[in-house]
């Protein structure tokens, strides 16, 4: 199945006998919480979930966006109407790295049938609706472990043996800035790969054919495995959709660098070469 669905498609699906669910996961890092933006005006139907609460754990020990519990992420799903049987679509306000991180948690959970929003909420040229609808609960139970998963020692012993991309900004990979995080750099052995680059300027993803390309000329051959991280895990989230796009699959380090540079004890690289 298609992982991204266009603005069109959508428009005909939920026009159709059985419409899916639809996830309104507008975010901002550092910013208010968007669920006013989503009140003043969504995409008829979806509801609003929130990715610092529903999404992810509070950050500690294992970055700045855990992986949630599975029960709250589980209640989250079923108030917003999820089952396993029911098509789920979600969106953001364009960037599509909030929308990927309920994609990816969706499928590593087990549901079969989630798609992302191409372009995001500035793609849709539908009807908009204020307020906030009261879905029939859902049923949708996680199982965690549908698609692979890395912790700190696997996305270290990946860099050696496989590819790891960076998902983040060059900038942040090379070690020249860092606006978050303790230290700047990138982990050793990992291959610089801005998620920004898998979409065109208007926030579409590339052409399948495209992406294939590029993250061939990166080292994904089809002969190594592959994994991302980024900052937290969320536009991580984002290359692995990318990815899947392309034909190409791939793990996710969900604490990326925000829990591997917490750790004084694991190396970091600098400069525009993995090593």
């Amino acid at each position: 199945m298609n992982a991204i669905i266009s603005a069109a498609e959508l428009a005909n699906a939920l026009a159709g006998p059985k419409p899916p669910v639809v996830l309104d996961i507008r975010y901002q890092l550092g910013g208010p919480n968007l669920r006013p933006a989503y009140e003043e005006g969504h995409i008829p139907g979806a509801v609003f979930v929130d990715l610092d609460s529903e999404l992810a754990a509070p950050a500690g020990a294992g970055g700045r966006h855990p992986l949630p519990d599975m029960e709250v992420f589980g209640a989250a799903m079923q108030a917003a109407g999820v089952s396993a049987n029911r098509d789920v679509v979600v969106y953001d306000g364009g960037l599509g790295w909030a929308a990927a991180r309920a994609w990816w948690l969706l499928r590593w959970t087990g549901h079969p049938s989630v798609r992302v929003l191409d372009g995001g909420l500035a793609a849709w040229d539908g009807p908009i609706e204020a307020g906030a609808p009261s879905p029939v609960a859902g049923t949708f139970l996680p199982s965690p472990g549908a698609l692979p998963l890395l912790d700190a020692d696997g996305a270290a012993a990946l860099a050696r043996t496989g590819l790891l991309l960076d998902a983040r900004a060059a900038e942040r990979y090379r070690g020249e800035v860092e606006p978050i995080d303790r230290i700047a750099g990138h982990i050793p052995g990992a291959v610089s790969a801005p998620t920004t680059e898998n979409v065109t300027e208007s926030g579409h993803f590339r052409p399948a054919a495209e992406l294939a390309e590029r993250f061939k000329s990166l080292g994904a051959t089809g002969t190594c495995e592959v994994g991302v991280y980024c900052g937290s895990g969320v536009s991580a989230a984002h290359e692995i959709l990318a990815l899947q796009v392309a034909g190409i699959p791939a793990a996710l380090y969900a604490g990326s660098w925000s829990e591997w540079s917490a750790d004084e004890s694991r190396p970091v690289a600098t400069g525009p070469d993995p090593q």
